[in-house]
Formats: C-alpha cells, sequence, structure tokens
C-alpha cells in the first residue's frame, strides 16, 4: 500500500512538471517555415496578423557585436527601459514591415516607420516602379540571423545598426500580372544593415529607421 502511495505520488510529481513546460503558451511559439517557397508564399493580401516577425525567444541571449557593447550600455544607463534583446525583437518586426509596405507602394505606412530621408527615398523608388507599370509580389521567407553591428550614444539621441541576413522570394510583375523578372520558386538571400534611432528621454518608445544600406 505505502509503495502504492509513493509511485502514485512520483507519478502526480513527473506529470506537474512536465505541464509546467509543454503545457503553457506564451504566443510567441513560432512554427517551422517551409524552405520551398511556393509552399509558404501566402495569397494575396497579407494581413498583419500572418506577416508577424520570427523574434527570438525573450530568454535568447541577443546577437550583439563586441563593437557594439559599449554603445549598448550606454543606452541602458541612459534609458532604464531599453533591453537589447526586446530591441531585436521589435528591430525584426521594423524589417519586415517596411519591407512589406515598400513592396505594396503603402507610402503612410513607411511614413510612420522610416524618418523622412529612408521614407523619401522609398516614395521615389514606388513611383518609378508605378509609373514603369510593375507591381512587386515579394515575400519575406524567413529572417535567418540579426545582429546588432554598432550602437552609440549621441546626448540624448540613440542610433543602433542592425544586420539582417534574410532570404527573400521576389517577383516583379506587368500592369496584366505577368512576371518580368524574378521567381517565387527560389529564395534569395539577401543582407541588410539598418540603422535605428531615438531620443531617449522621448515618452514616445518606438524607434525610427533613418538609414538602410546593404552589407559589405
Amino acid at each position: 500500500m505505502v509503495e502504492i502511495i509513493i509511485l502514485a505520488m512520483v507519478f502526480l510529481f513527473v506529470g506537474l512538471r512536465l505541464w509546467s513546460v509543454l503545457g503553457r503558451r506564451t504566443g510567441h511559439e513560432q512554427q517551422p517555415i517551409a524552405k520551398p517557397v511556393e509552399v509558404q508564399a501566402p495569397a494575396a493580401g497579407i494581413s498583419r496578423t500572418t506577416t508577424e516577425a520570427l523574434p527570438q525567444p525573450a530568454s535568447a541571449e541577443p546577437a550583439i557585436d563586441a563593437r557594439a557593447t559599449d554603445g549598448i550600455r550606454a543606452i541602458a544607463a541612459a534609458d532604464n527601459g531599453f533591453e537589447a534583446a526586446r530591441f531585436l525583437q521589435g528591430a525584426q518586426s521594423a524589417y519586415r514591415m517596411v519591407l512589406e509596405a515598400y513592396w505594396k507602394g503603402d507610402v503612410a505606412e513607411l511614413d510612420r516607420l522610416a524618418d523622412d530621408g529612408v521614407r523619401d527615398a522609398f516614395r521615389e523608388a514606388i513611383e518609378q516602379r508605378r509609373a514603369a507599370g510593375h507591381v512587386l509580389d515579394n515575400r519575406l521567407i524567413t529572417i535567418e540571423r540579426a545582429e546588432i553591428e554598432r550602437a552609440a550614444l549621441v546626448g540624448q539621441t540613440a542610433s543602433i545598426t542592425v544586420r539582417f541576413d534574410a532570404d527573400i522570394a521576389a517577383v516583379t510583375r506587368d500592369a496584366e500580372g505577368t512576371a518580368v523578372a524574378g521567381s517565387l520558386t527560389d529564395a534569395v538571400q539577401t543582407h541588410d544593415v539598418w540603422t535605428f534611432s531615438r531620443n531617449v528621454r522621448s515618452d514616445d518608445p518606438n524607434w525610427m529607421l533613418v538609414e538602410t544600406d546593404e552589407a559589405a
């Protein structure tokens, strides 16, 4: 009888431990992404809920280049609410949202996410694309890696530069919908370096995209 009670208690303990590890959902779980683009590509009219970036788990150590360490420390000292891991998650979301806004020609969304210089460059490219009668049918398949390369605090202005290594499927179509360049069956590796900026004393917690470039 005593052995049965002990076994029952052990079973209950193991069951509770398994539930604590596997039974909770935080809302940040990711589904594995299939590499074949024709399977992964969503239908036209992508909604915001299906295009969230692929953040690292909150407990994951953020990827930070050694050159950015001092800058990150200075920003954290000036802004008690700053966390490098949370910033990197937000940067990945911004990367996806900016790219999709540009591909769709959504200038209003770009106004919200980027400063005047970056927005004007995107706007000019969008206008040239429309003048040529072209439409972009692009897909951000996955962000393979996001790393903080540089960080600095000048006065009250913080700036952080992030390198994004991503897979993108890109197709340019004409007004009739015929593909004139690119393919949705093959993803192309891209390497971008984007810089975000924010006044650490501002009540607005959002970072603005202030510069874009291709990685060297």
